[in-house]
């Protein structure tokens, strides 16, 4: 779980706020590097000015400043605000001539070093604090999709600033993933409303689907899938929008993330292709058999379970925990998964970082790990065929 990327379009490295190159980009904010330039040096002796008209008032983050006229006040409002800040913003606030509103593109670089500093982890969708930071600034200012690059350059109001100022405040203090904050992610292209009843969507299986399984698996014979352990419904949802001739199950044995999945599909309109079903695996779905069983099932140990960075304690740790070794849901679709396959049918199940434990606990069986552009892992694929020719599994 610990690092993975989503399904989301992550920005290479080194390169700048730019537009994004299409309108199908899946990330919810304006794509961003995790680079950024360090904070400018604030030089000895610098001190606020005195002017003729009195103090200068400093708009910053939502909060009026007041520069005084004498260098001990001052030093402590740049003290005040280094705090918090940091050194590059103590300049842009002390300045000589009446404050200008941030851009949106400001109010994104501050925010990310303030999350840069205060030394979160970022393993929910972004890898890193510019990203965040995206996140939270796109949402307080409820800038629309697709994203443009005048959006960069409009002034925050103060109201917006503060908005801003109390997600940034929220991200660090609670240490929660910021799609919780915002309510909203996005996976395969297709935006989810998110909360702490269901794992943030973040599994590289998004790229599959959008590739229809290919070349897994004709698509055009795909009639029914199986998602075990479904969440927010992003999997099943998804599933049913890139093959759309196909009817989807959705089990999950948590009722409050079944209500979740139940707003998302209301919200894509997929109520007559998409059951969503309470089961503890397979036990309520009988003699149903699929083409094809996907699985993100809990897959994390108990020595790491202790040791998840504060982000991932928002998240339920029924979809986390899996045992003592992490293998504890991998071992039931093993064993289960062959009986509920029709012929030619495909088990594909995201094990993350338990992919050795996986392939030591059962050395016999050919499974194929399938690799991602865009990154991610730790997810292999088996035939029906290929279970039940393992006696291992049963």
């Amino acid at each position: 779980v610990v690092g993975h990327k989503s399904g989301q379009w992550v920005n290479p490295k080194n390169t700048k706020l730019v537009r994004p190159r299409s309108a199908a980009s899946e990330i919810d904010w304006p794509r961003a590097s995790s680079k950024w330039k360090s904070a400018i040096r604030l030089g000895c002796g610098s001190q606020v000015p005195a002017t003729s008209e009195g103090p200068l008032p400093i708009a910053f983050a939502g909060r009026v400043w007041r520069a005084s006229q004498t260098p001990a006040a001052a030093a402590t409002i740049a003290t005040a605000i280094h705090n918090k800040y940091g050194l590059g913003d103590v300049i842009a606030a002390l300045s000589h001539s009446k404050a200008v509103p941030l851009t949106v593109r400001e109010h994104i670089e501050r925010g990310a070093r303030r999350l840069q500093r205060a030394k979160l982890h970022f393993g929910h969708g972004t890898d890193n604090a510019l990203d965040d930071a995206a996140a939270l600034v796109w949402h307080a200012m409820r800038l629309p999709q697709p994203v443009h690059a005048e959006h960069y350059a409009r002034r925050v109001t103060a109201r917006a600033a503060a908005d801003i100022d109390t997600l940034l405040q929220r991200r660090i203090d609670e240490r929660m993933p910021a799609v919780y904050l915002t309510g909203k992610t996005w996976f395969a292209g297709m935006a989810f409303k998110t909360d702490a009843r269901a794992l943030v969507p973040r599994s590289p299986l998004a790229e599959l689907i959008e590739q229809r399984f290919a070349p897994w698996i004709d698509a055009a014979r795909v009639d029914t899938v199986l998602d075990v352990g479904t969440g927010c419904g992003c999997i099943a949802l998804a599933v049913a929008r890139y093959l759309p001739r196909a009817r989807v199950d959705a089990v999950d044995i948590s009722a409050a993330a079944l209500a979740l999945a139940r707003a998302n599909r209301r919200r894509h309109r997929l109520t007559s292709r998409v059951r969503l079903i309470k089961s503890d695996y397979f036990a309520a779905i009988r003699r149903a058999r699929y083409d094809i069983i996907v699985s993100n099932p809990p897959y994390v140990g108990a020595r790491e379970m202790r040791s998840l960075p504060a982000e991932y304690r928002h998240e339920p740790r029924v979809a986390l925990a899996a045992g003592r070794d992490g293998l504890d849901a991998v071992r039931v679709l093993l064993r289960d998964a062959a009986r509920h396959l029709r012929r030619g049918g495909l088990l594909i199940v995201e094990v993350g970082n338990t992919e050795r434990a996986v392939q030591r606990a059962y050395p016999r069986l050919p499974f194929t790990w399938l690799e991602f552009e865009r990154g991610g892992g730790g997810v292999f694929l088996l035939t029906k065929e290929q279970l039940d020719a393992d006696e291992h599994v049963r």
